[in-house]
C-alpha cells in the first residue's frame, strides 16, 4: 500500500481538502463523489456506501454480516473509467467526496441531483468528447 502521509490507503478520497479515513465515517451511511482524470479533465459522479451486508461464506445460518465496504479501493462502476484507471494508473485520478449522508435514501437522492445539476449526459470537453464517464444513468 502506497502512503504519502495523506490517508491510510493509496490515492485517498478527499473531503473538503482532507484525506478521508475509516475514522471519519462515524454515522454516515455513504457518500456522493467525483473522480477526475487529471490528464483529460474527464469526470465521473457516483455514490458509494460505507458498509456491505453479506451472507457468511460458511453457508451455515442465514444471518447476514455487516462489514466495511471496499470504498477505499473503489473507482466507480463505469467500465470506461475502470479501463482508464488500469491503463493510466491510479495516480492520475483525483477522488473527492462531494457530500456525506446518513441514510441510503439521502445518498441516492443526492447522486441523482448531482448527475442532473452537472448535466453529465450532455456536457462535452473542448475537443467535443463527453466530459463525463457517466454514460448510463
Amino acid at each position: 500500500m502506497e502512503s504519502n502521509g495523506e490517508g491510510d490507503y493509496e490515492n485517498p478520497w478527499y473531503y473538503q481538502g482532507t484525506a478521508f479515513t475509516s475514522d471519519d465515517i462515524g454515522d454516515f451511511f455513504g457518500y456522493v463523489y467525483r473522480i477526475t482524470n487529471l490528464q483529460t479533465g474527464k469526470q465521473y459522479i457516483g455514490r458509494k456506501y460505507f458498509t456491505q451486508r453479506r451472507k457468511p461464506r460458511s453457508g451455515k445460518g442465514k444471518r447476514r454480516v455487516t462489514s466495511e465496504s471496499d470504498w477505499k479501493k473503489y473507482y466507480g462502476s463505469s467500465k470506461e473509467l475502470k479501463d482508464d484507471v488500469k491503463k493510466f494508473g491510479r495516480s492520475i485520478f483525483r477522488r473527492e467526496i462531494i457530500s456525506l449522508h446518513e441514510t441510503l435514501g439521502k445518498v441516492n437522492y443526492e447522486e441523482t441531483k448531482q448527475l442532473f445539476l452537472n448535466n453529465v449526459l450532455m456536457e462535452a470537453l473542448d475537443d467535443g468528447t463527453p466530459a463525463y464517464y457517466n454514460s448510463n444513468i
